[in-house]
C-alpha cells in the first residue's frame, strides 16, 4: 500500500513539531514534556503531553476538514477523560474550545519562536468563566 502524502491543510502546524518542556506554574512537580509529531507521514498531528503532577498527561490527534478553518482535536488523558475540542491557530495565537453541556472549556495561548504561554478556563453548569490552569512550553533544542 502506498503511503499517504502530507495533509496540506496541516502545513501551518509544522511550527509545533518537536519536543517542548512544559511547566504549570503553581504545581510542585518539575517540568514535563510535550511532543508534537506527524502521524501517517503528515496526515495527522499527534500532540502528547506528559505534564507535571498533578496535571493529567494527555494525547490529542489533530486534523482539519479542508473546507473550513477550524481544526478538530480528539483528546484522551490519564484520568480516562475523552473529549473533542475545536482548535485554531493563526501563526501567533493557539486556541482550543469545548462547548459541551454542563462543562465548557477554552484555552488561549501566545505562540513565539521557542515558547508558548497559555491559560485554560472553564465554565461549569452554565456559570461564568473561571481560571483553571496556566501552561508554559519551551522548545527543546
Amino acid at each position: 500500500m502506498a503511503p499517504l502524502p502530507p495533509n496540506p491543510v496541516l502545513r501551518e502546524l509544522e511550527v509545533f513539531i518537536g519536543d517542548w518542556d512544559v511547566t504549570v506554574p503553581g504545581f510542585p512537580g518539575g517540568p514535563g514534556r510535550a511532543t508534537f509529531e506527524w502521524l501517517e507521514g503528515g496526515a495527522f498531528l499527534r500532540f502528547h503531553s506528559a505534564a507535571p503532577e498533578p496535571a493529567p498527561s494527555a494525547t490529542l490527534i489533530i486534523s482539519r476538514d479542508d473546507s473550513g478553518e477550524a481544526y478538530t482535536a480528539f483528546h484522551y488523558d490519564s484520568r480516562g477523560v475523552s473529549r473533542v475540542y475545536g482548535m485554531g491557530f493563526d501563526g501567533r495565537y493557539w486556541t482550543f474550545w469545548r462547548n459541551a453541556p454542563g462543562f465548557q472549556q477554552r484555552f488561549e495561548a501566545l505562540f513565539a519562536d521557542d515558547t508558548i504561554d497559555g491559560t485554560w478556563e472553564k465554565a461549569v453548569d452554565g456559570g461564568g468563566w473561571e481560571h483553571d490552569l496556566d501552561f508554559h512550553y519551551t522548545r527543546v533544542r
